[in-house]
Formats: structure tokens, C-alpha cells, sequence
């Protein structure tokens, strides 16, 4: 992504700041003398920055007309460079970001000091834990600020970065129309491999196989591959299963792609082919999954979107003989159908806000019957446009004869 687009998200940023203010934005937390892990780039740093490297921070400071973005990134140790390589230097961090001022990240309380007496609020982008557990880096770090400039109020900036990231930009849709990109064919090299007497992780591994053949080493989550009655389970995650020849297997995946994910479900049946039952409950899943995805248009909220799926589902339960009053279907239907996507699978959202052109959400009805060993979800990744929507995800087989047909191949 162009540098443009990041020194665009800080002004917009700024606009929304109040003056005689601070910003602060940090990288991942990363050892560099432990071994090699995935790493996962903060999204608010990344979004501001386009950097992933680890160990950085970033600090934005309103005063009157003055607009100051400052970068701190890692020292490099030459003597580590056999080890890990050479950190981002300075030049090249710029190149990326857009940022002229630049320091290590150890002159951090320096630079702070320069700017904190003159500022009265705050915005610090930390990660809470539960009390009692050890403090987080960014918790760790706040409280030496507050000690330090008690007269500082410290306000967290999640509604302003709500606000942004949840309008994309082209580039970002681009991104994730990639990665659904990707996602589709791992998921049809996950399809095509099935058979029943495989492990859920001997599918998982097709899965996974197919995102990193793509260059998609990251993945959006860890994949649910869940056959039978784990298919009940909504966030199930050991994939560990036996799939039975009868079973229907759910696959809730994503890749991700520059950072930005995709989020699918799909759902299909071990052995080939749908038994009638399984036709009829997935086929009413099919329907409400359609049906909301119509309803996606400027002006809805995600609430209005959950409130129609309920109906619908309520609908549907009556006429498969799972309910017989409405207050019953919490028994098989217990989740929203909606949530943002963009640089996280659960991107940050105000569930009360109407939408609005260039966000992108999810849609996904299931039904979870676990006296059948039964479960249905059906997950499509969903753009709102000007006059509606677009279906991002439309070119991932979801009708059961082209399911059916795929698996025949």
C-alpha cells in the first residue's frame, strides 16, 4: 500500500483530536532473542504506520496549528544480525510510512517529556487484561505516564479509530477481495480432499496448505474445522474430530492478505452428498443467509440486521419441528449474524450506527441442533456500497447442488 495512504489516516486522525493533546499507538510486542513465532502486527499501529515490525510506537501530538507525527522504532544490533537480521532502519521506515521524525525507541521518555507538560489529554491505545494477571506492555507503560504526568487524562482512542477504520478505502478492499481470493481455494482444496475417516486437522492442514502455496502465510483465525456434533460447538477449535461418513462438515476459515481478512463458512457433507435432512436444515439456512444479504444497504444497523435474522429464524425452526414457541430458538440459534471485517476478523464496529458506504461486514445465519449432531452456518463477506451492497465473497459455492457437484469431481 502506498505511504499516501497512511499519512491520510493520521490527518484524518488529527481532525478528530481535540487540540492541546497526545496519541499513542504501539507495535506488537515481540522477543527477539526467543525463537521464530507468527508475528501479528497491531492493527491501529499498522493502520497508521503500514509498518510491521515489532517494538515500535508511534506519537501524535495537537497543539494549536501544530501537527507532530513521531516514530520510534529498534536500535539494530549488529551483533544480532546473524541471528535475526537487520532491523527496519530509519530511512527505510520513512519510505513506508511517510514520517520524517524518526528516533529509537529508547529515547521514547525523552521525546515524551518535550511534549506531555503541554498537552491535558491522552489518547492511549492499550490492551486490558483481567486483575490479578500480569500487567500488559501497553498497561505496564501507561502506568509509568500517569505516574509521571498525573495532570495528563488518559482517554482510550477506540471510538476514533472505530470511526476510521471502519470506512475502507479502496487499496483495503482490494486487499480483501484477495483474500477471499485466497480463502476460496483453500477452501475448495479443502472440499475436494475431504473423506469420511479423515482427522478435522488432516482438513485443516489442505486448508492451511492451499493459503500458504497463495503466499497467505498469515491466516485471519485459527480455522474451525468442526464434523458432526462439534459442528454445534461456535467456536470450536480443537479440530481433532473423526469425521463420520454422515456427518456435514463445517468449515468457518480466512485468510488474510497485507493484513486485512477474510472470514467464510461454509458448510458441506463428508460423503458427497446432502441426506434429506440435512437438505432441509441447510437449505433454511441458505435462505435466511440470502434473504439478510438483501437487506444490506446505507442506513441499516447491524441490530436491524440481527433483529430480521431472528424472525427468520424463528420462521425457520417452526418448519423444521425444532420450536414450537418463538422464545425457544435461543436453544439453536444463539449468535449475531454480523460483525465488521477489515484488518481484524472482528474489526472494530458501533453495532448501534447506521452503515454506510465502504464497510464491510459479515453475514452469518446458522443453526445448531446437537440432538442431531447437526450444524449449519453459512458466512459471507459483504460490502455496502452506495446504492446497496456487493457480495464479496459470491463466488464461493454455497448451493447444494454446486456443493454436491464439486465433491463429485
Amino acid at each position: 500500500m502506498n505511504k499516501q495512504f497512511f499519512i491520510s489516516n493520521r490527518k484524518q486522525l488529527f481532525k478528530l483530536l481535540p487540540d492541546k493533546s497526545l496519541a499513542m499507538f504501539s507495535a506488537t510486542v515481540s522477543d527477539a532473542g526467543s525463537l521464530p513465532v507468527d508475528f501479528e502486527q497491531n492493527a491501529n499501529f499498522f493502520y497508521l504506520t503500514g509498518l510491521k515490525i515489532a517494538n515500535a510506537q508511534i506519537l501524535l501530538y495537537k497543539n494549536g496549528k501544530t501537527n507532530l507525527n513521531i516514530l520510534f522504532i529498534e536500535r539494530n544490533i549488529p551483533e544480532m544480525e546473524v541471528w535475526i537480521g537487520k532491523k527496519l532502519s530509519k530511512e527505510d521506515a520513512k519510505k513506508i510510512s511517510g514520517i520524517d521524525q524518526i528516533f529509537y525507541i529508547d529515547e521514547f521518555p525523552r521525546i515524551l517529556q518535550m511534549y506531555a507538560p503541554s498537552s491535558e489529554v491522552c489518547f492511549y491505545d492499550y490492551d486490558t487484561n483481567k486483575i490479578g494477571a500480569n500487567l500488559t506492555d501497553s498497561l505496564f507503560q501507561l502506568k509509568e505516564i500517569t505516574i509521571h504526568y498525573p495532570a495528563l487524562k488518559i482517554l482510550h482512542p477506540g471510538p476514533f479509530m472505530t470511526a476510521l477504520r471502519s470506512v475502507k478505502e479502496a487499496d483495503e478492499i482490494e486487499n480483501m477481495k484477495k483474500a477471499i481470493s485466497i480463502t476460496n481455494d483453500a477452501i475448495h482444496n479443502l472440499i475436494t480432499h475431504t473423506e469420511p475417516g479423515m482427522m478435522e486437522y488432516e482438513l485443516e492442514a489442505h486448508f492451511r496448505y492451499e493459503c500458504i502455496r497463495n503466499n497467505a502465510k498469515q491466516l485471519a483465525f485459527s480455522p474451525i474445522i468442526a464434523s458432526g456434533e462439534n459442528a454445534t460447538i461456535l467456536h470450536y477449535e480443537k479440530n481433532i474430530g473423526k469425521v463420520g461418513s454422515d456427518d456435514l462438515v463445517l468449515a468457518d476459515v480466512g485468510a488474510k492478505w497485507n493484513e486485512y481478512c477474510a472470514d467464510i463458512t461454509r458448510t458441506y457433507p463428508a460423503n458427497g452428498t446432502f441426506t434429506k435432512r440435512q437438505k432441509e436444515v441447510y437449505q433454511a439456512v441458505l435462505e435466511v443467509n440470502k434473504a439478510i444479504i438483501k437487506k444490506v444497504k446505507p442506513g441499516i444497523t447491524l441490530r436491524n440486521l440481527q433483529d430480521e435474522t431472528v424472525k427468520l429464524i424463528k420462521k425457520a425452526l417452526k418448519k423444521l419441528n425444532l420450536i414450537k414457541k418463538d422464545e425457544e430458538y435461543k436453544k439453536y440459534y444463539m449468535h449475531s449474524v454480523s460483525h465488521s471485517l477489515g484488518l481484524q476478523a472482528h474489526d472494530l464496529v458501533d453495532r448501534a450506527k447506521k452503515l454506510e458506504a465502504w464497510n464491510v461486514i459479515t453475514v452469518e445465519p446458522g443453526i445448531y441442533i446437537p440432538e442431531e449432531k447437526l450444524g449449519v452456518r453459512i458466512e459471507d463477506d459483504i460490502l455496502v456500497t452506495k446504492d446497496g451492497h456487493e457480495n464479496l465473497s459470491k463466488d464461493i459455492p454455497k448451493e447444494i447442488t454446486d456443493i454436491e457437484n464439486i465433491m463429485k469431481k
